[in-house]
């Protein structure tokens, strides 16, 4: 995969995110969601009502 590329399927999710979640995200932690497996702790306590974790 290009490295310069996010996967389709990150950037959709970030497209359904709400309004306002989208708006308390910095463009570093936009990059890290789009790109990175391992995300800071600020990242997951915003997203966190949103993610689902793989069992």
């Amino acid at each position: 995969m290009d490295p310069k590329k996010p996967d389709p399927a990150r950037v959709e999710a970030l497209r359904n995110l709400p309004k306002e979640i989208m708006q308390s995200l910095t463009k570093e932690e936009v990059q890290v969601f789009l790109f990175d497996n391992e995300w800071p702790d600020s990242l997951r306590e915003k997203l966190k009502d949103y993610i689902v974790d793989k069992a």
